[in-house]
């Protein structure tokens, strides 16, 4: 039976930008945007556009947030991001208008293929549609699709796409009943 061997682990393809690029956001990144100081929304959002973000100044982002590579990421208008979010966006992270995304939230675009040896890492981007409201705490796994107006409820994890205004919970987050907005 064979084994993983860390050893045979190879992302040289993976492009995430240049060492300089990726330093120089790392100490950014830490300094104005994982910070638990309040510098105002359109001050980060400007850091976030000098770095390629693609991002509505009508973004709210709260302390303590975590953004892996903000060159892959596109925000619409209208969008909450509370604290201690983490976007981990290897690739691309998508998110629509209207969008609230809860405290503590970890939204995943990588993972690594455990039936190869060589541990090989794998990405899928994620897609939050318009109207989407991610509660506390919940995990979103590589590759899914939020569709408007879903909801993920608080400490959920979602596995697979939703569909639209449905409401899910638990872990794998499964649809409890529909989202009607009065």
């Amino acid at each position: 039976m064979n084994k993983v061997d860390l050893s045979k682990f190879n992302n040289s393809w993976y492009n995430h930008g240049s060492k300089f690029k990726c330093l120089f956001w790392y100490l950014c990144n830490i300094a104005f945007l994982k910070s638990s100081l309040p510098y105002p929304s359109w001050f980060k959002i400007m850091i976030l556009k000098l770095f390629g973000a693609k991002i509505s100044w009508k973004t709210v982002i709260k302390p303590c947030v975590n953004i892996k590579y903000p060159w892959f990421l596109e925000i619409g208008d209208n969008v909450w991001i509370g604290e201690d979010v983490w976007i981990d966006n290897l690739c691309l992270v998508k998110i629509g208008d209207n969008v609230c995304i809860s405290q503590g939230v970890y939204i995943l675009t990588g993972n690594h293929n455990y039936k190869t040896e060589t541990f090989d890492l794998l990405l899928k981007p994620v897609v939050v549609e318009d109207g989407v409201w991610l509660g506390a705490k919940s995990i979103i796994c590589p590759g899914i699709i939020l569709k408007s107006h879903s909801i993920l409820t608080v400490g959920s994890v979602l596995m697979s796409d939703t569909e639209e205004y449905t409401i899910y919970k638990g872990n794998p987050a499964v649809p409890v009943k529909k989202r009607i907005i009065k």
